[in-house]
C-alpha cells in the first residue's frame, strides 16, 4: 500500500508508525519519509510515544544509512535518561552501522561488564564478530553465550551454521541435536541433522541419517528435502550392504529407497504437470550417482 505522506495529518503520522510497530514491520524507508515529513518538526506532539518513535526511527534511520538522523535520536535520548544501558546499545547499533567496530565492542563491554545478563549486547558483541570475518571469535563468543542462556534456539541455530562454515560437522551435529530437544515436532531440524550426518559419511552416520530423514517426513510428508536426502543416504546404504552380504537390512533398505524415489517421482510429475515417463526414475538414479 502507498501513502502520500505529505497529506497525512501528525494524529495520522502516528497511528501509522504504532500500526507498523505493532505488526512488526520494518518499512525503514517509509518511516524515514513519515519522520522528515511530518513528525522531526514537533517532537513534543508525540506524547507518551515519543521514545517509542524514536527507537523506530533510529533503526529505520540505520537501515538507510541515515546516520546524522540516527545520531540525533539517540542524542535526544541520551539527554533523557543519561547512562541508560538500552541507550548505550543504541549508540553501538550506530557505531556498528558505522563499520567502526572498536568503538562498537568498547561500548558493548561496558554494557556486558555492567550487567552481565544482558543477553541483546552479548549478541551484538557475536554479530560484530561475524562481520569482521573473525569466525572463530564468533564460535568461542557463541559458545561461552550459550553457557549462560542454554535454552536461545536461535543462538544453538547460529552456532550449528558457524560450525559448518569451519567443517565441524560432528559439533554441528550436537548442535542440531539441541535443536531437537527444544523443537521435537519441527521437522526442519530433523532434516537439517538429516543433512549433517550424511555430509559426515560412514555406514553408523548413514544410518543415522535415514532414521532423521524418515521422522523429518513423519512430521511433514511434503518435506521434498528430505524426501531426496531420504533415497540418496538409502542408495548409498544399498551399495555397502551389497559388499557387506548383508541381506536382511539390504532387503528393508532397498523397499525404503524404492518407496523414497517413486514418491519424489510422483510429486515431479504433479508439480511440473507432466506425464508418467521413466526420465524421471532416471533423474533420481543420475542424483544418486553424482552424489
Amino acid at each position: 500500500m502507498s501513502y502520500n505522506f505529505e497529506e497525512l495529518t501528525y494524529s495520522e503520522a502516528k497511528d501509522l508508525l504504532r500500526q507498523w510497530r505493532e505488526n512488526n514491520e520494518r518499512r525503514s524507508e517509509d518511516v524515514m519519509e513519515l519522520w522528515t515529513t511530518v513528525l522531526s518538526d514537533d517532537l513534543s506532539k508525540l506524547g507518551n510515544e515519543k521514545h517509542l518513535v524514536l527507537e523506530q526511527v533510529i533503526y529505520a534511520a540505520l537501515d538507510c544509512h541515515s546516520y546524522g538522523v540516527a545520531t540525533m535520536c539517540i542524542y535526544v535520548l541520551s539527554n533523557e535518561f543519561p547512562g541508560s544501558m538500552r541507550v548505550m546499545r543504541h549508540k553501538a547499533a550506530l557505531l556498528e552501522a558505522e563499520e567502526k567496530y572498536d568503538e562498537a565492542l568498547e561500548v558493548l563491554d561496558s554494557i556486558i561488564k555492567a550487567d552481565e545478563t544482558n543477553s541483546a549486547a552479548r549478541k551484538r558483541r557475536i554479530a560484530i564478530l561475524k562481520a569482521q570475518g573473525l569466525t572463530s571469535e564468533a564460535i568461542k563468543e557463541l559458545v561461552d553465550y550459550l553457557k549462560k542462556f542454554m535454552s536461545d534456539v536461535e543462538a544453538w541455530q547460529e552456532l550449528c551454521s558457524l560450525y559448518l562454515q569451519v567443517q565441524e560437522y560432528s559439533r554441528a551435529a550436537f548442535c542440531a541435536e539441541e535443536l531437537i530437544l527444544h523443537q521435537p515436532h519441527n521437522h526442519l531440524m530433523h532434516q537439517r541433522l538429516a543433512d549433517i550426518r550424511y555430509t559426515m559419511g560412514g555406514v553408523e552416520n548413514m544410518e543415522l541419517a535415514k532414521t532423521y530423514y524418515c521422522q523429518a517426513l513423519k512430521l511433514n510428508p511434503e518435506n521434498m528435502r528430505a524426501l531426496l536426502g531420504l533415497f540418496l543416504v538409502t542408495n548409498n546404504l544399498l551399495n555397502h550392504y551389497k559388499s557387506a552380504g548383508n541381506s536382511s537390512k539390504r532387503k528393508e533398505v532397498w523397499k525404503l529407497c524404492q518407496w523414497a524415489q517413486s514418491s519424489a517421482a510422483r510429486r515431479q510429475r504433479a508439480a511440473r504437470a507432466l506425464p508418467a515417463t521413466p526420465d524421471l526414475s532416471q533423474m533420481m538414479l543420475a542424483l544418486a550417482i553424482t552424489d
